[in-house]
């Protein structure tokens, strides 16, 4: 574990870039072999308004790490945050705890709020808003959206007390997990449904994807199946059953578009209308 964070603490830029690139990648040739749903769509077009919302993403980001790092080392000097609170416990234990913290503030608490505030909800719908989902939506976020996750995740180093290996390992698990949950890929049912006792499965994560309430506001997890169960925000339904996309902005050529998404968070609020359940 220890040889682990002390890689995560000094990772190069060139292996972040390798672990995105190499998970879409993998999971782009994988849905060609089990995919979920046989649908007839060009993948690299498709793919264009994603990657370029992947690149605002990397570019958001980037400039805005030192203050992780910063607010990081505060908190390892300062004996702060929770994780730093504990008593004496292995470290394998720490690392969990701080991974499994992380993925609770910067990535369930934050897409919690973001479907429940409205001008929130309105720069999330870009993410929605693709009528194909595939392994390149994972890293389809508006560039406010990008920041607002930054602010979630940011808070959560301050609270947690991460130490920058955590903070890196929790973001490459996070970029991972999330291509592999939207990945459109079939596991055999038993197996998807196994595992989503323990992190996000591809068919958990698609009922979010519905294109109508109430499962448009479930399954919010990211990397950990854990906190959907245990804040009742879990739902299930049939893969057959799930439309992609948002069901008050059905454009789907404008929801192709770069231009198009960029404009889409200024668009006038249209709530999601609730579909009734069987």
């Amino acid at each position: 574990m220890e040889q682990i964070i002390h890689y995560f603490e000094n990772i190069p830029a060139l292996h972040r870039s390798l672990i995105l690139v190499g998970g879409i990648t993998f999971f782009w040739i994988l849905e060609g072999i089990v995919p979920l749903f046989r649908v007839d769509y060009k993948k690299w077009r498709h793919s264009v308004p994603n990657f370029f919302f992947t690149l605002t993403t990397i570019l958001v980001n980037f400039p805005l790490a030192f203050l992780l790092l910063k607010t990081s080392d505060w908190a390892v000097a300062n004996d702060f945050g929770i994780i730093n609170w504990l008593p004496q416990i292995p470290l394998w234990l720490y690392v969990f705890l701080g991974v499994l913290l992380l993925d609770l503030i910067g990535a369930y608490t934050a897409h919690l709020v973001e479907h429940k505030v409205k001008p929130l909800w309105m720069v999330h719908l870009v993410h929605h808003s693709d009528h194909n989902v595939d392994t390149t939506t994972a890293n389809r976020h508006h560039p406010l959206e990008s920041l607002i996750r930054y602010s979630f995740t940011l808070i959560g180093v301050f609270i947690v007390g991460a130490p920058i290996g955590i903070i890196m390992l929790y973001q490459s698990l996070s970029v991972v997990l999330s291509q592999f949950n939207h990945a459109n890929i079939q596991l055999p049912k038993k197996v998807d449904k196994a595992i989503s006792w323990i992190i996000v499965s591809p068919d958990m994560h698609k009922v979010h994807h519905h294109y109508k309430l109430p499962y448009t506001d479930s399954n919010y997890g990211n990397i950990f199946a854990i906190w959907d169960r245990l804040f009742g925000t879990y739902m299930y339904l049939d893969t057959d059953k799930i439309v992609y996309g948002v069901d008050t902005f059905p454009d789907e050529k404008e929801n192709s578009s770069v231009m198009g998404l960029l404009k889409q968070p200024f668009h006038k609020y249209r709530k999601p209308t609730t579909e009734s359940q069987s």
